[in-house]
């Protein structure tokens, strides 16, 4: 697989991430041996940036990808990337202190099983600390050797313009925010508006999550509601629901279109769109079996035409409005 540098950083990781967000969920994500099935097709595949966070599965998709690393996996060959600073307060949904992310950290590398990480992320803007503590948390987090890249995660446009910018402030001092995780696809394109630009400029990487628009580019849902999706889960149904509109439809069926068209699947011609656009790293991918990764991992082998590209662009384009529309067509 294609290896891309995270950002302005001399970091390289695959172009497709894995994700474990529903790792450790008995209902939604693979068990043990489902997980590693997966991790063992995503190194044999040549992936290498793995993406989890401390509140996922309130902590077991880090405990169980600890146990799957070393042993089935070499650990010198993943890039581990995990995320601090979500917390289960319904007064106070993130924590961005530096005792608490430092904390975390700590928390995070035990469950791993390792004494570094080589990407950690601020999980969330918490609007309670000021931005130079949270920051502060990350630089220490590297002078020590804990954490080898350091980036940020759900950060508004001017909220990662001023994170980036303030790390820059003092190269050589601060550490530079190598990522920001977003989601981004043909469904959801609303940070080509501000965040998009910001991380461009700044040398900062992006990591779309949800490439896929929560499973509804594939296709699955178009008949309805299949038993065995996320979609007819309890608690992510409403993850999905989301997009399951008019507007989301019409898209769907342009994917579905390309992809007949070249003779592929929409998993792939989703994926592969949202994989090659401007700033995009790496996609961050999840999936309930390895079968469905391993259809994810074939993108590899596509690039999408120019005109397929263009039209998708036009069917999902964003509607941007003042202040944020193209000022140079005025």
């Amino acid at each position: 697989m294609e290896q891309r540098h995270l950002g302005r950083t001399g970091l390289r990781v695959s172009r497709i991430g894995l994700g474990t967000l529903t790792w450790g969920r008995s209902a939604e994500g693979p068990d043990e041996s489902g997980a590693a099935e997966q991790l063992k097709t995503f190194w044999e595949a040549g992936g290498t940036l793995v993406d989890t966070a401390d509140v996922y599965g309130g902590g077991e998709a880090e405990y169980l990808l600890g146990q799957l690393v070393g042993g089935l996996v070499p650990r010198q060959d993943l890039v581990i990337a995990t995320k601090s600073g979500s917390v289960r307060d319904p007064d106070r949904r993130f924590n961005g202190s530096r005792g608490h992310l430092l904390s975390a950290l700590d928390d995070s590398l035990a469950r791993l099983g390792t004494d570094y990480v080589d990407l950690w992320q601020v999980h969330a803007f918490d609007p309670g600390t000021p931005l130079e503590e949270t920051l502060q948390a990350l630089d220490l987090a590297v002078s020590s050797g804990r954490v080898r890249y350091a980036g940020v995660s759900g950060f508004s446009g001017w909220q990662l313009a001023k994170a980036a910018t303030w790390q820059l402030a003092a190269p050589g001092v601060r550490t530079r925010l190598a990522s920001t995780q977003m989601e981004y696809s043909l469904l959801q394109r609303g940070l080509e508006r501000e965040v998009l630009p910001a991380a461009l400029d700044l040398g900062v990487g992006l990591l779309p999550s949800s490439p896929l628009g929560r499973g509804v580019l594939t296709g699955k849902y178009r008949g309805g509601t299949p038993a065995d999706s996320r979609g007819a889960s309890p608690t992510m149904a409403g993850f999905v629901d989301a997009y399951l509109d008019d507007a989301a439809s019409g898209i769907v069926d342009a994917v579905a279109t390309a992809a007949h068209g070249l003779a592929v699947t929409p998993l792939q011609v989703a994926l592969a769109w949202i994989r090659d656009r401007p700033g995009v790293v790496a996609p961050i991918v999840g999936a309930r079996t390895s079968a469905q990764l391993s259809e994810a991992l074939s993108v590899e082998a596509l690039t999408l035409p120019e005109e397929i590209c263009r039209a998708l662009d036009d069917v999902s384009a964003p509607v941007h409005r003042y202040p944020d529309h193209d000022w140079s067509t005025l």
